[in-house]
């Protein structure tokens, strides 16, 4: 009977526009201030998130003109391509593959439409077969690349001989609403950063060592009656943010539940976890995940010096996170990890990976 699936590689793409959190206080004191908001308010709300800087889609003095959504999609677009090209090559690189070894790929965003999506310009690009396989997935938000990553491991125990790719693309500062004073609008304008990340994943029946831990199993958890806890709301100028302030209250409540039920249907327990790759969703966020799973210092680690980094990436963030970690090589044979993420809907997703 084949293995588990396996990652073999993970990579990050950053683009070259850096902004520190000062700056963009700044420049959003500048904008703001002549609508006479509580300015003190807006300092405050920027600097609990911890983000120390973020990497943007443009240069900031590009963002003014951008006055239509139609401007700043078609941005999305020409941005977002060459970033998702970026992660993809050098995920496949990574792997030791060439682009044309791809069976299938996995494209999750919510920062950006397009039809035909980034995955179907990447083809001619990158040279990927003619019979790719390809799924985008859009609307899943910050939980997506932990959905991508186990949607991809489900297709691959269908099909164990084949190689798989999960690409995330978020460009979240070309959906900030410039009007919009709310303090969903004021938070989200301090947390979120731009990025892409890629992970490259083999079927168990693939010939040959490959390196990576494997896909044990996965776990999706739908929260009823909770759609208004996060999201958008698709107005005018584009995609205005729904951000509930009990987002932390529902980690709170539900995770250490859906994590204990999950591993014990494996018989494990958390103690048996060596790794913890959570999603970057903001102090409040990260802090319940410590509290509610009990966990020992130090165990979020990454996650936090992501988050202060390069600010929550939404979808790509628990990639980077995994990025980071393998690059590390400090997983050792036989170690167990969780990858965990929350989003839109609301809900989680679960990925238990063995080494």
């Amino acid at each position: 009977m084949p293995t588990s699936p396996r990652i073999v590689a993970a990579s990050r793409a950053l683009p070259p526009h850096f902004a520190s959190q000062e700056a963009l206080i700044a420049a959003f004191r500048e904008h703001w201030g002549t609508r006479h908001f509580n300015l003190e308010r807006l300092e405050t709300l920027h600097r609990n998130t911890r983000v120390a800087g973020r990497y943007l889609a443009l240069p900031l003095s590009d963002y003014l003109p951008l006055e239509r959504f139609s401007e700043r999609n078609d941005a999305w677009i020409r941005v977002g391509t060459e970033l998702g090209q970026q992660a993809l090559s050098a995920a496949l690189d990574a792997a030791g593959l060439t682009p044309d070894a791809l069976d299938h790929l996995f494209f999750v965003t919510v920062t950006g439409i397009a039809t035909p999506s980034l995955d179907a310009r990447l083809v001619n690009r990158l040279g990927l077969r003619a019979d790719i396989k390809r799924t985008p997935i859009f609307g899943l938000g910050c939980v997506a690349g932990a959905a991508g990553l186990a949607r991809a491991s489900d297709y691959l125990r269908a099909f164990g001989s084949e190689t798989a790719a999960v690409l995330s693309v978020e460009l979240c500062s070309l959906t900030l609403q410039r009007e919009d004073l709310s303090i969903p609008n004021i938070i989200a304008s301090g947390l979120f950063g731009d990025g892409a990340a890629a992970v490259v994943l083999r079927g168990g029946a693939v010939q040959g060592a490959c390196p990576g831990p494997q896909v044990v199993a996965t776990r999706s958890v739908f929260y009823p009656d909770t759609e208004r806890i996060m999201g958008w709301d698709v107005v005018d100028t584009g995609f205005k943010v729904v951000l509930s302030s009990k987002v932390p209250e529902l980690v709170q409540r539900h995770i250490r539940t859906d994590v204990d039920t999950f591993l014990s249907d494996h018989g494990l327990t958390r103690a048996e976890i060596r790794h913890w790759i959570a999603h970057t969703g903001g102090p409040k966020v990260l802090q319940a995940f410590e509290s509610a799973l009990e966990l020992p210092d130090g165990a979020l680690e990454r996650s936090w010096r992501s988050l202060g980094e390069v600010g929550n990436l939404s979808s790509a963030s628990v990639l980077f996170v995994l990025s980071e970690l393998l690059a590390s090589r400090e997983a050792r044979e036989g170690d167990l990890g969780l990858l965990l993420a929350m989003g839109p809907g609301f809900c989680s997703e679960l990925v238990l990976l063995r080494w």
